[in-house]
């Protein structure tokens, strides 16, 4: 499985946590979105997209195992600090 395109969308808000979302396809044929990009008391980090459901928040597409986790991450933080990519401040 690989990765063959990642975009993302910074995000401005004030008090906000999420500096961005984010969608990824794999092998050119299988695309997620709504990947959050947080930014954490330590690092930066993405979050799976999710659902609620009553009180509680189902993912709604998920890494099954840490690699692929840590790829995912690793790529899209790649494109988030990619200087070309543009800021949308929220007025």
């Amino acid at each position: 499985m690989e990765i063959t395109k990642v975009r993302v969308h910074k995000v401005e808000r004030e008090g906000s946590k999420v500096k961005g979302y984010a969608s990824i396809t794999f092998d050119d044929c299988f695309r997620v979105s709504n990947i959050r990009i947080i930014e954490g008391e330590n690092r930066m980090f993405c979050a799976m997209p999710n659902d609620k459901v009553g009180e509680k928040f189902i993912d709604v597409a998920h890494p099954t195992n840490k690699e692929t986790r840590e790829m995912i991450e690793e790529k899209i933080l790649e494109e988030y600090n990619n200087p070309t990519v543009e800021e949308e401040t929220e007025e």
